[in-house]
């Protein structure tokens, strides 16, 4: 320890740590766990949320630190690498220390992306679980919403062939659902393009009801989103029934309660409410739970594994999605008014080679080589592209956190590189530190885990962006202009409409906006890099998450559905057929 990261894939390093890792039980004695509160899972487990934190609930919050980053490159910039990093970090600084971060998606794993283990000696383990499946939260999501779906679509069918006293007869009422107001689709968790609009109902009328449909990956699913911010299994039974699924004729909601399979669809999620625990390679603990996707989706690790973490644990390092732009503003605006807890400190990730793109360097393939700019010294590109990570510097400190950049270093990266973005970083009032945690492990953070040390014992004057009495367009003029940096917000017709509906019913205010847009930009078009000037945020269109109580405003050319690229990583990704190692996971 640590491991060569630069001779040895990842998939290679989880294999050798996993041969050390502690078991079940192992963890907990070390947790300080009762038998009955750690649920054994073959060489991982899920932990009773609910009997962990009631006894616990009398102990003091740890110090609460929240991972975002700049905006990033299509190839990531190590957001996850530097969550488990500082946990190293803070470890070697004799901490009691633990973190929570997302469950990855079987689209980003098998196409461009990779998993979310983060990397090199900064790495979670076991990979090929925490990759492919872990404890089922994933296929139970894509289960009970598609069990949804199939209540829905069935209902549909039965009052097209069946008058009101035969649906009586079978216990039934007629709903009228309108099949042009359909809000539900189908989910699977890959990224699969090909479906995202589809026919279904062909055939005769036992063929089931014949309309467009689609779609979507399944961590942009509303029960993610659920089970990121549900408190128990009561507050997630209560949310699944009042998910809208469709509109009647008459414009009245259609719910899961009002087609009988909100019980059913909480039964395939029972089991999600608890957090899995896993671990680094240098073996601290991790909780994993809730899902990726904070440009379509909350994005963020759930509620339940930050409070818990907090009272088992003097520090707790939780991860948000993509850029302070989208991962930190849900995190700051919604998450933590959702869960009444407040940050200590924010870490804002970045790399040479993302501010180098946002400087004007050419485009980043994934699967392509990196072009020579991105390899060598060049620091005009360097220092042109810094502004967008003081953009996001500033957009934490509109929270009243005083943020610690850290720097993800890359063997390419030149001493002089490095030291142009400390000096911008320090003159914007932030604390800056190089992250070598990728190659050095626990022992290549400390200079990270002393900046966040230093910064969590500062008092912080924490405030949300904007009141809960705001109206709902006023919210994202204020998201549009003050995270963004847009001059101003444009309406389509139907979003706009859509807008003043929610607007003349008061309980849409106590909705969480929950915006939808590209990760690639600050603004709504990915092509856009740095810090883009003179410009217009449009929104098209509003998503309506009743459930969960979200309002989502959808800002560009934006899919609920990725597509899967012409060289992805499912074809690196293989088995041995002798010993059944899962082999190629990155």
């Amino acid at each position: 320890m640590p491991f060569d990261p630069t001779k040895l894939a990842d998939w290679q390093i989880a294999a050798e740590a996993e041969k050390r890792m502690p078991t079940p039980e192992d963890w907990r004695g070390r947790l300080g766990l009762t038998k009955e509160e750690l649920l054994p899972y073959g060489r991982i487990a899920k932990l009773d949320y609910r009997k962990i934190y009631e006894r616990l609930m009398g102990r003091p919050d740890g110090k609460y630190i929240e991972i975002t980053a700049i905006n990033p490159t299509p190839l990531g910039e190590g957001k996850t690498t530097t969550t488990l990093g500082l946990i190293e970090g803070l470890a070697k600084r004799g901490k009691n220390v633990g973190g929570a971060i997302r469950q990855p998606s079987g689209g980003p794993s098998m196409n461009i992306k990779g998993t979310a283990a983060g990397g090199g000696n900064a790495l979670l383990i076991p990979m090929t679980e925490f990759t492919m499946g872990l404890t089922g939260d994933i296929d139970a999501i894509t289960n009970a919403h598609n069990l949804g779906m199939v209540a829905l679509t069935a209902r549909m069918q039965h009052e097209a062939n069946y008058a009101d006293e035969q649906l009586a007869k079978r216990g039934l009422t007629r709903l009228d659902i309108d099949p042009r107001r359909v809000e539900f689709r189908w989910v699977m968790d890959f990224c699969a393009q090909a479906l995202r609009r589809i026919v279904i109902g062909l055939g005769g009328k036992n063929d089931g009801f014949l309309m467009e449909s689609g779609f979507q990956i399944t961590v942009s699913s509303e029960l993610m989103a659920i089970l990121s911010i549900a408190r128990d299994l009561k507050d997630m039974r209560e949310r699944i029934g009042k998910i809208t699924v469709a509109y009647s004729r008459q414009g009245n909601p259609v719910t899961c309660e009002d087609l009988g399979v909100a019980g059913a669809m909480t039964a395939w999620m029972r089991s999600t409410i608890n957090p899995t625990l896993a671990c680094t390679i240098e073996f601290q603990p991790v909780l994993v739970h809730a899902g990726p996707f904070a440009n379509i989706a909350i994005g963020q690790s759930s509620v339940i594994a930050d409070l818990l973490g907090l009272k088992l644990w003097d520090y707790h390092v939780t991860e948000s999605g993509f850029g302070a732009d989208i991962g930190f503003e849900k995190f700051w605006n919604v998450k933590c008014r959702l869960s009444g807890l407040t940050p200590h400190v924010s870490v804002i990730t970045a790399t040479i080679r993302a501010l180098k793109m946002h400087g004007g360097g050419p485009r980043v393939v994934p699967g392509r080589p990196l072009p020579p700019e991105y390899q060598k010294e060049n620091l005009p590109l360097v220092e042109k592209g810094v502004s967008n990570l003081l953009h996001h510097i500033e957009v934490v400190k509109k929270s009243g956190i005083k943020p610690v950049v850290c720097l993800n270093r890359f063997h390419t990266d030149s001493d002089g590189e490095i030291a142009l973005v400390r000096k911008y970083v320090e003159k914007a009032g932030a604390r800056f530190a190089v992250g070598e945690h990728w190659r050095y492990g626990g022992d290549g953070a400390l200079e990270l885990a002393d900046a966040v040390i230093e910064a969590a014992q500062e008092k912080n004057h924490f405030q949300f962006l904007y009141p809960m009495d705001m109206p709902l367009r006023k919210r994202v003029e204020v998201v549009a202009r003050e995270v963004y940096g847009a001059d101003g917000v444009s309406w389509s017709a139907e979003a706009l409409e859509r807008a003043k509906e929610f607007e003349s019913d008061p309980k849409y205010l106590e909705y969480a906006t929950m915006m939808v847009k590209t990760q690639y930009s600050l603004s709504h078009n990915p092509d856009w890099k740095g810090v883009p000037k003179g410009w217009t945020l449009p929104i098209r269109d509003i998503l309506l998450f009743s459930g969960a109580k979200f309002l989502c405003p959808v800002a560009g050319d934006i899919t609920l559905m990725p597509g899967t690229s012409s060289d992805p990583a499912f074809r690196r990704v293989d088995v041995d057929v002798e010993t059944g190692e899962v082999r190629g996971l990155f």
